[in-house]
């Protein structure tokens, strides 16, 4: 098993609350992580019909079946038992007497503000990051091997063809997900639609340009990206316009959390389609987001990240907020340094916000420059 980074995060947790919830997109390891962690800890499956039919039809049950410290897996599909798992928590006083996990988002969010407030901490596993690969000694010489390949763990447990994974992940996953949480009557059009979005990666969302090409109206769209997002399909990076008023765009860019799903809706396969595409800045640009989203969550931090663009044109690809200021990061997929990347960090620093680091992101080697900014590869980035 490829060790996890959020590990440490996750015992630490279970020693500060008596719940922890796991959630994030499905196949991301989060039975595998849990389940080898805590070795010790009773487990039951509520995908599982039998299991799921008694904690609906009689939870008290359910529950005396599982005394000790237990994990439930797919808790979303039982968020009642949320209720009850309060109940016992509160008498016992114990903590890490649960560990639950989750793929639906805004399911268990709700169900957990209102039955576990205070009581849980919520983590997000996504899939594999680059640094847990390098440290399984798993490393590519180059960024499009790594888009091909993606990140799903069980491409690199059962040495899977990437692109038979993906078009399988798609098919029963993300389908499945979409038709739990909406009546979707014509899949062919939501197909359209998330090839489309795929398209689109890592630019500014223009919901009525999509409803348009797609052939849905742009409630429709908002309603199909909200399910995206919420079964962790996509991640939402909102613009950052603190204290700039009007002057700035506020339409957020979505990203694909499973870079190889990306490459799969594009059609792409082999490593030289990457390079040829014109949008490989677009799926550099997703891969390096997403590394900068695994870092946080897997430090149990929230994502705060951002990106600027002011309606003169003036962008950053990526802004962290963090206690000691602004992080501005620009990505690049060229494989050679030019001093132009850092002018956008810069004319931010002395417009907007001074930032506190400042970052460029390339397919290149990293440099330390005497300037300031710091220069990285995408396989050494971290925050």
């Amino acid at each position: 098993m490829i060790h996890r980074s959020i590990t440490r995060e996750l015992l630490t947790q279970l020693q500060e609350y008596p719940i922890v919830t796991v959630i994030g997109p499905r196949q991301a390891g989060k039975t595998t992580l849990v389940r080898n962690v805590l070795p010790d800890y009773s487990y039951a499956s509520l995908e599982n019909p039998d299991n799921r039919q008694l904690a609906t039809d009689d939870p008290k049950a359910f529950l005396k079946r599982y005394p000790g410290k237990t994990i439930f897996d797919e808790v979303q599909r039982t968020p009642h038992l949320l209720s009850y798992l309060q109940g016992i928590v509160d008498e016992e006083g114990i903590n890490g007497r649960y560990v639950l996990t989750g793929s639906h988002q805004l399911e268990l969010r709700a169900a957990i503000s209102q039955s576990l407030a205070g009581r849980t901490a919520i983590l997000h596993l996504l899939p594999f990051s680059i640094g847990e690969l390098q440290d399984a000694n798993i490393v590519f010489a180059d960024f499009e091997s790594y888009i091909i390949q993606g990140f799903l763990p069980r491409i690199y447990d059962q040495n899977q063809r990437p692109s038979v994974a993906y078009a399988n992940y798609y098919q029963t996953y993300v389908e499945k997900d979409v038709r739990q949480l909406t009546q979707l009557k014509e899949v062919s059009l939501f197909e359209k639609f998330i090839k489309l979005l795929a398209g689109r990666v890592g630019q500014i969302i223009n919901y009525h340009s999509l409803s348009n090409d797609v052939g849905v109206g742009a409630k429709t769209i908002k309603q199909w990206l909200s399910i995206l997002e919420a079964s962790f399909v996509i991640f939402k990076l909102p613009p950052y316009y603190e204290n700039f008023g009007k002057r700035v765009i506020k339409s957020p860019k979505y990203y694909f959390t499973e870079i190889g799903l990306l490459a799969y809706l594009l059609g792409v396969e082999k490593n030289y389609q990457v390079s040829r595409d014109p949008l490989v800045g677009n799926m550099f640009e997703n891969l390096v987001v997403l590394e900068a989203l695994k870092n946080r969550y897997n430090q149990g931090r929230n994502a705060e990240l951002y990106f600027f663009r002011d309606s003169n044109g003036n962008e950053i690809d990526l802004l962290c907020k963090t206690g000691d200021g602004l992080i501005g990061v620009e990505i690049k997929s060229a494989s050679t340094w030019n001093s132009s990347f850092s002018k956008g960090l810069t004319n931010f620093s002395q417009s907007n916000e001074k930032l506190s680091r400042s970052i460029v992101v390339y397919s290149g080697e990293s440099i330390d420059l005497s300037s300031g900014v710091e220069v990285r590869s995408f396989q050494d980035f971290m925050w």
